[in-house]
């Protein structure tokens, strides 16, 4: 079945079910697909399982963003509400690699690489992401890079 079906199918059973919180953050990110399928004109034919997995990647990211503000301005319970939907988010992407997986393929990434220096970071981040995709986030994967680069 297709990203795109599964969440259609959760978010209906989620709401018929009475759970609404789940119902409401799935249809929220129905949202999101459905401006991104507008955005690169691909709404008759819609948009691939991988890129469907980018936008829930970068929905998670959003509420560990709000989390961090949030508890930085004193409001756990906003905060808590955000760490809610982006756990029922992170159920449609792939299984998320260990610190030590990413530091290994960045290891590998580097040493595939000849001039290897702090001036290259962002095109071993890039080589990391290409190979990892959706199951790195980002800013471990830019953290861990820095680590080994200035090491």
């Amino acid at each position: 079945m297709a990203l795109k079906e599964q969440i259609q199918n959760d978010m209906k059973a989620a709401l018929l079910g009475g759970d609404r919180f789940v119902g409401d953050t799935l249809r929220n990110l129905k949202a999101a697909i459905l401006n991104e399928e507008v955005a690169q004109n691909k709404r008759d034919t819609g948009i691939s399982d991988p890129e469907i997995e980018v936008i829930i990647a970068r929905e998670v990211k959003k509420r560990n963003e709000s989390i961090v503000l949030y508890e930085q301005n004193g409001r756990p319970e906003l905060a808590e509400e955000e760490r809610k939907e982006a756990a029922v988010l992170a159920t449609y992407l792939p299984q998320q690699l260990s610190e030590d997986q990413i530091r290994e393929l960045a290891k590998t990434v580097i040493e595939a690489m000849e001039n290897v220096g702090p001036s290259v970071m962002g095109q071993v981040i890039g080589g990391v992401k290409a190979k990892a995709g959706t199951s790195a986030d980002g800013a471990t994967v830019a953290r861990i890079v820095k680590e080994l680069l200035n090491s």
